[in-house]
């Protein structure tokens, strides 16, 4: 029986030695608090542009620069129930983003029960095998640790159910600064070894 992984401030940080770059995506429904997850990694509320050809045909939300690696946060397109050929299009973009990127982040927020809109998006990525898949818990400021417990097992069954295998289970607070940093500590690992893409600010 596989336990679900449930990561706290508490753990130990990695030995890793080796620099990481890569590409994450948050995803999903409107107001799951993707922008202000991005913004507390990052640190500042500004989409970081390079002035350099780009190693990404994908929009970079934000870079969050570390000594041992380097997180690039690009845009994706929301995914929706298409009721058109456009709409069919745009979600074949979001498929091929999420297909193309290191890592993707499921945001789910911690004060309101999976919905439709949050079974959808999983069926969706439940069909992109290779991309690791962290489901993130977000805005866990709002909700009390009984309600954290019952969302955590509602998510970690989720996955089951759809056949996804969650590289972590986080919850977070972007509003409170918790557990943001631990957020891109476990995304780290799972970026591929490689020099930095992105030039650091100056």
């Amino acid at each position: 029986m596989n336990a679900m992984s449930v990561r706290t401030q508490s753990s130990e940080p990695s030995g890793e030695t080796a620099h990481r770059a890569g590409f994450a995506c948050f995803v999903g429904r409107p107001n799951a608090g993707k922008s202000t997850l991005t913004n507390a990694l990052v640190g500042q509320k500004v989409a970081i542009t390079a002035d350099q050809p780009q190693t990404t045909r994908h929009t970079v939300r934000g870079i969050v620069h570390r000594p041992d690696a380097q997180l690039i946060l690009v845009d994706t397109p929301g995914l929706h129930k298409p009721r058109t050929l456009l709409g069919e299009r745009l979600n074949d973009v979001v498929r091929t983003t999420w297909a193309e990127v290191d890592v993707i982040g499921f945001c789910l927020p911690a004060n309101e029960k999976i919905g439709p809109g949050d079974r959808f998006i999983a069926k969706e990525l439940a069909g992109i095998r290779k991309t690791p898949k962290v489901a993130i818990v977000t805005k866990t400021d709002l909700v009390d640790s009984k309600t954290l417990a019952e969302q955590l097992i509602a998510i970690d069954q989720l996955g089951k159910d759809l056949g996804i295998e969650w590289a972590e289970i986080v919850p977070v607070s972007a509003v409170g600064a918790k557990q943001v940093d631990l957020l891109a500590d476990l995304l780290i690992p799972l970026l591929p070894e490689g020099p930095a893409l992105y030039p650091r600010a100056t």
